[in-house]
């Protein structure tokens, strides 16, 4: 995707977070890999509702704004604790969708997992990180940790933040941590969600790993089946096509 294409698609999920009602005011934000040291990002003190691609700024890997001429928002750091923690992740989405949030703000993590399709999409793991103020190398850490084994976390009395090979994966993966909330929150007024056998979570974590190889620091290596004639599957697809064998 060239950097124009890139500029329009942040700006359309961009908006689209402020369509679903998951961020308010100046709330979230989004950014994207352009290269060695260079990420596309919302900039602060504006609507996600309201960006448009000449607000965007490029900052480097330090969290200077080397483009554009508004400034970085303050979680910045998180965003770039992911990106150096993986290698393959490709952009990181953070917002606050209402039923996920307010697991997180009571501090309530949605345990083991307890539907099987979206351990395919999700894996098998939904941290829930711990409280610390925007820029604090403990919540820089912590995050860090979680991410090396999941895609999707929760932020403790703060938000989500999903990570991923686009945006449209790290939207999607927002709205199955949502779906989830509310299915559990139901659950656990029925008794509680009954938890999946492990030997079902390993078959299908191990189907996510394959769809979503993880490389640490450094260039990402991620193998390539797609015949070069062939038009590249985006991750929704390669994930619809799994669930599809799985379920037949």
């Amino acid at each position: 995707m060239s950097e124009e294409a890139l500029r329009a698609e942040l700006v359309r999920r961009s908006r689209d977070l402020h369509a679903r009602g998951w961020v308010a005011n100046h709330d979230g934000n989004l950014t994207a890999r352009l290269g060695d040291d260079r990420f596309l990002a919302t900039p602060t003190a504006v609507s996600k509702g309201a960006v448009g691609p000449e607000m965007l700024i490029v900052v480097d890997g330090s969290g200077a704004v080397v483009q554009g001429t508004r400034l970085g928002f303050s979680e910045l750091k998180l965003h770039l604790a992911a990106y150096r923690t993986r290698a393959d992740v490709q952009c990181v989405v953070h917002a606050h969708p209402p039923t996920a949030t307010g697991f997180a703000v009571a501090g309530q993590a949605l345990g083991p997992p307890f539907m099987a399709e979206p351990i395919v999409s999700l894996g098998p793991r939904i941290p829930l990180v711990p409280f610390g103020l925007p820029g604090a190398p403990e919540l820089n850490a912590a995050l860090g940790d979680a991410l090396a084994d999941a895609d999707v976390v929760m932020l403790q009395n703060h938000g989500v933040l999903a990570v991923g090979p686009d945006l449209e994966t790290c939207v999607l993966r927002l709205e199955l941590l949502e779906h989830l909330c509310k299915v559990a929150l139901v659950a656990r007024q029925l008794g509680g969600p009954v938890p999946l056998p492990d030997a079902v979570v390993q078959t299908l974590a191990d189907k996510h790993r394959s769809l979503f190889p993880r490389t640490g620091a450094g260039p990402a290596t991620v193998p390539n089946e797609t015949p070069a004639s062939a038009p590249a599957a985006s991750a929704h697809d390669l994930v619809a096509a799994a669930l599809s064998r799985f379920q037949g």
